[in-house]
């Protein structure tokens, strides 16, 4: 069964920190180009931070640069996002998805046509 799933929201206060996980099934990942998504309410789903399959080209969005950082470890089919001194703006719910061709990782981020998507992790931040 091919899938992804994503894991390690949660409940944190502003400045705190989480690390998502997206780990893949029945697919090799270190072949595809992957990619953080977030969805607020009320709002469009946005990339945030891509990384591409073979070199590990990275890039974050505007809002999220500084703060998050987006890792790969090939060998246990996962994509890691570290996100650091969170804001409460970043509350929304999570989603990696994962594409083979792609021009770039900018244009990874910038669309929402990919392959395989996660079902999703909620992150809140509130005090």
């Amino acid at each position: 069964q091919v899938q992804l799933v994503e894991s390690g929201g949660g409940l944190v206060q502003p400045g705190g920190s989480l690390r998502l996980s997206c780990t893949a099934s029945g697919f090799t990942l270190a072949f595809y180009t992957i990619g953080w998504f977030r969805q607020a309410p009320g709002k469009e789903r946005e990339g945030i931070s891509c990384i591409s399959s073979s070199d590990g080209i990275t890039y974050y969005a505007d809002s999220v640069k500084g703060r998050f950082t987006i890792s790969r470890d090939n060998a246990k089919n996962t994509v890691y996002l570290q996100m650091n001194n969170l804001e409460l703006e970043d509350t929304a719910l999570f989603y990696c998805a994962a594409s083979r061709w792609v021009r770039n990782v900018q244009a990874m981020c910038g669309t929402t046509h990919h392959t395989y998507w996660g079902q999703g992790t909620q992150v809140t931040v509130s005090s």
